[in-house]
């Protein structure tokens, strides 16, 4: 029987498969380099001003249970056809429901504002002007892609922007890492228990482990499913083998770069804002301003245009999650392969959420204190949000012959209890 599965689920692999695993690269590899968007980029810019090499370590801890953590994501919607909104109101209280999605629409708008604030300050840097109308401009052009562009088309368009993050790679090779130190630092951690380490941690965690990455990325396997004309797995689990390939290859890999990448962005700015005593960045623009002076001109080039890309596919991502929630949660008409008059609720939410993250650049209200503060209402949401996405995931009413493998179940409560861990004592210390 067992081999008899394998063998239909060999002949229902899609064409893209067979051609290769990179192919086969999508709904993960975007949800993973969205991670990384120009507030993730200040994050880990502070981090490693602030601490140098000290806290890299961090990215290895993270990574297994990141990657473990949206692979469950993608496999409810996989074998649901549902995303985690619309599996919460089907199974779960209502005021849960209402909490995770209102919670997760304050903290998109607030990293909205930052990421598209830091976009337009780093078309300034770049080129100098208005930076309100360069923010503002990136607002529309976002919501016009997502809106107008087909589903085929613009998921096409973020897989290659996700290109734009290896710019922090040659920022790594341009600026001198005195590499013995840094993977020594990064293989061998170094444990401290004190307010500044704390808060790091759980800025780190919370921006690697972010709840609109679990939304997004269910609700992209679901769009994965319309757009290739296939069944989800509770109806056709003969695809199981093939689908649940893809989803652990995309996953991982996704997530692998995010974390890759997010670690040269710490080694870049240790081996030179805190070896030259810079030890306080709020943005990502103050990052790349920063490193000009120190690493030259091509350092801050590359590292500013590497914000406006990674700006590019965050904030759709950002946008679009919000969307997915709000439409789940109500039983609305949702996702990018619909026409605009088909979906209008949707991409109303979608314009709507990014033009109030405009707004907050203009109000006197600074997009980076909102930031934190989401960035702890994150960190408090996405511990819960993990434990039910584990529960659904478990519940064989809900996932049938697919619940989740033990390992898997493992590693997912590690995961939930390190970020519950990490955000109680953010707030103990």
């Amino acid at each position: 029987m067992i081999q008899h599965t394998k063998r239909a689920a060999a002949e229902t692999l899609p064409p893209a498969r067979r051609r290769g695993w990179l192919r086969a690269l999508g709904p993960g590899l975007v949800t993973g380099a969205a991670d990384d968007d120009p507030s993730g980029i200040a994050t880990y810019s502070q981090v490693g001003a602030q601490f140098g090499f000290g806290m890299a370590w961090v990215m290895l801890f993270s990574y297994p249970l990141m990657a473990v953590t949206q692979e469950i994501s993608a496999q409810i919607g996989c074998v649901t056809g549902a995303g985690i909104a619309q599996n919460l109101r089907r199974h779960y209280a209502p005021w849960l429901l209402r909490l995770a999605v209102g919670v997760l629409l304050v903290a998109n708008i607030a990293n909205l504002g930052a990421d598209l604030g830091a976009m337009g300050a780093a078309v300034g840097l770049l080129v100098g002007g208005p930076v309100a109308a360069y923010t503002a401009g990136f607002a529309v052009l976002c919501i016009g892609l997502e809106t107008f562009l087909s589903y085929r088309r613009y998921a096409a368009v973020l897989k290659w922007l996700t290109l734009s993050l290896f710019s922090y790679v040659a920022v790594v090779f341009v600026v001198g890492v005195p590499w013995r130190m840094a993977l020594l630092e990064t293989l061998i951690p170094n444990l401290q228990l004190d307010a500044a380490h704390a808060q790091a941690m759980v800025a780190v965690l919370g921006t690697t482990i972010s709840p609109y990455l679990f939304f997004w990325q269910a609700a992209q396997e679901v769009e994965e499913q319309l757009r290739r004309t296939v069944q989800p797995l509770y109806v056709a689990p003969a695809a199981a083998g093939a689908e649940l390939a893809r989803i652990r290859t995309d996953t991982w890999a996704g997530m692998g770069m995010s974390n890759v990448i997010s670690l040269f962005i710490i080694f870049a700015t240790a081996a030179t804002l805190h070896a030259h005593g810079v030890t306080d960045i709020q943005t990502a623009a103050q990052a790349a301003e920063a490193l000009r002076p120190i690493a030259g001109e091509f350092a801050f080039l590359v590292f500013a245009c590497g914000i406006i890309g990674t700006g590019m596919l965050a904030v759709p991502v950002l946008a679009g999650s919000a969307a997915y929630a709000v439409c789940e949660a109500f039983g609305w008409v949702e996702g990018l392969d619909h026409k605009l008059r088909d979906a209008r609720a949707f991409y109303a939410t979608i314009a709507v959420a990014t033009m109030l993250g405009v707004v907050l650049n203009f109000v006197g209200l600074d997009p980076m204190k909102a930031l934190y503060w989401c960035a702890v209402l994150n960190g408090v949401l996405a511990a819960p949000l993990m434990a039910a996405m584990l529960m659904i995931a478990s519940n064989r009413a809900v996932m049938g012959e697919f619940t989740l493998r033990m390992p898997m179940r493992v590693v997912g409560w590690v995961a939930t209890l390190a970020m519950a861990a990490a955000s109680l004592a953010f707030l103990v210390l």
